[in-house]
């Protein structure tokens, strides 16, 4: 007998009740982005966005951010369209805002931070159509940290007619490679550099922070928390306690929604039904589900997707006030 795929809860319900409890508290409109594990910043989120936000401007807009990152350009953007929507936006760091989600926070005239909640480095890597691959033949993600250290390195140990490194290196790593990663380096800081000017004017200032974000990290997953993102320059304050318990919630809601949602068919076959990422306001919430069946070729080694799915997908209420779900085209 044909498995049924698994399906991921929807909380719409539960969800807007908190998103009220956090709107009472703040006094101000709020509008969530969550990623899931299987979710990440891009360029759809852009129009979702826009969409939700379309005929509505703000005084003061809070927004919550939970992602691992994703896009850079995709974040420039996403901060462009929440900034022609209000005169100040607030930044309210649960957990992770990492990567690209850093870019997003930056965009913030203040970002609030709990005790759990961290920035990261916003440092570029990139899988290049000529990356190295792994045994499973999938892309290896290359940073132009990684491969100015691997020249450091040999530079400090290096011997007497010691050849070339880049000679060594383009063995392994192809010359178009390292160009294309220096110029995503180059364009993170432009990123940085444009977001920050949305609320600052000092432009010392807005090298500063862009040129420790980029390069001052040992790692992209070094944890910046609130004592450190003061230091670099940023406007951050402590969350209050009784809003972190909220986002608490929140977070573990959307969570729920998020959750790793597979269905086993065989060793070469499954379904994947995850919800990717969420964006919502009061009364409105748009999240992309995945819904697709992946089939491991074995000649090739890698894994195909077949009957591909995936949307985009609205709640919100009817005038019954009864959830309604539809697909949207983006």
């Amino acid at each position: 007998m044909e498995k049924t795929p698994k399906q991921p809860p929807i909380l719409f319900k539960e969800t807007q009740e908190t998103i009220n409890k956090i709107e009472e508290l703040l006094n101000s409109p709020l509008i969530t982005y969550y990623n899931s594990n299987a979710g990440n910043v891009c360029e759809n989120d852009v129009i979702a966005f826009y969409r939700l936000l379309k005929g509505k401007k703000f005084k003061k807009l809070y927004f919550y951010i939970k992602s691992d990152g994703g896009s850079g350009i995709a974040a420039l953007k996403l901060v462009s369209i929440l900034r022609n929507h209000c005169d100040e936006l607030i930044a309210l760091i649960p957990s992770n805002c990492a990567s690209a989600a850093t870019m997003m926070a930056l965009g913030a005239n203040k970002i609030i931070m709990s005790p759990l909640g961290y920035l990261t480095s916003v440092d570029t890597s990139l899988s290049h159509e000529l990356s190295p691959r792994t045994r499973t033949n999938d892309l290896v993600s290359v940073s132009m940290n990684e491969l100015d250290r691997v020249v450091k390195l040999w530079k400090d140990n290096e011997k007497q007619n010691d050849e070339n490194p880049y000679k060594a290196l383009y063995e392994y790593v192809h010359p178009l490679v390292f160009g294309a990663v220096d110029r995503a380096t180059s364009l993170s800081l432009k990123i940085c550099s444009e977001i920050l000017q949305y609320h600052y004017k000092d432009e010392k200032k807005i090298k500063s922070i862009s040129e420790k974000l980029n390069s001052a990290y040992p790692t992209h997953d070094y944890p910046i928390l609130l004592r450190e993102a003061k230091e670099i320059g940023l406007n951050v304050e402590k969350m209050d306690e009784y809003l972190c318990e909220i986002l608490d919630h929140l977070n573990e809601l959307y969570a729920e929604m998020g959750q790793r949602t597979f269905t086993d068919y065989d060793q070469n076959n499954y379904h994947d039904n995850n919800i990717a990422n969420i964006i919502e306001i009061n009364g409105s919430q748009v999240y992309y589900q995945i819904d697709k069946d992946w089939f491991y070729r074995t000649e090739e080694q890698r894994w195909i997707v077949l009957n591909d799915e995936s949307s985009w997908r609205k709640n919100e209420f009817n005038e019954n006030n009864v959830i309604k779900n539809s697909i949207i085209y983006i």
